[in-house]
């Protein structure tokens, strides 16, 4: 993605869901991410309950879960209503709060506030989102909403395990990218325009 950082390495696999318990097999993709830094970092992500999970030995473990039907198909997780989420961090509550995702690339913003700090994973690229610490851009995250999630952190940045967890969760949940303005909004007209 342009940066001289730490990269990661994806394996995938699933976790041998059958699908006797109504979840289809095919709702269910997890990942372990050698992320350079942080080492194994497992992402789990559960489109038809609308779950992801990230945890590892070196991060806390992040719960992101949606409460109710899936309401909007492009997002992973299922919705972008941030009143029908709950987000953990081991065990503990946070917020969650997504942009309604319309015509710019910052209305596809999700902010987090925990423990007195905000993240913001905000798309920065048609495929790729930058992950904030308050102000400080500390990491950049690729997924296309199929649970993969690969990470490259900011050369002279001091990414902590808590950003990487949530920047892993953030990225599998909502995904990344957005196209640009013009193309936004050409795809707004064309869906109201009769054809």
């Amino acid at each position: 993605m342009g940066h001289d950082t730490d990269h990661t390495d994806v394996t995938d696999g699933t976790d041998g869901t059958d699908g006797t318990d109504g979840t289809d097999v095919m709702d269910v993709m997890e990942s372990v991410v050698e992320d350079r830094r942080f080492g194994a970092v497992r992402v789990r992500l559960d489109t038809g309950r609308g779950e992801v999970v990230v945890e590892g030995g070196a991060v806390p473990r992040v719960e992101l879960r949606r409460e109710g039907p899936q309401d909007d198909g492009h997002v992973p997780v299922g919705t972008r209503d941030g009143d029908r989420l709950a987000l953990t961090v081991d065990g503990e509550e946070a917020v969650v709060d997504p942009s309604k995702g319309r015509l710019t690339r910052r209305s596809f913003a999700v902010d987090v506030r925990y423990a007195g700090q905000g993240w913001r994973l905000v798309p920065d690229s048609v495929a790729g989102s930058r992950l904030l610490r308050g102000r400080e851009h500390v990491g950049d995250f690729v997924s296309q909403g199929d649970g993969r999630v690969l990470a490259e952190w900011r050369e002279g940045a001091e990414p902590e395990a808590l950003d990487a967890a949530l920047g892993y969760a953030l990225a599998a949940a909502f995904g990344t990218g957005a196209h640009p303005m013009w193309l936004l909004a050409a795809d707004a007209i064309g869906d109201i325009v009769p054809g």
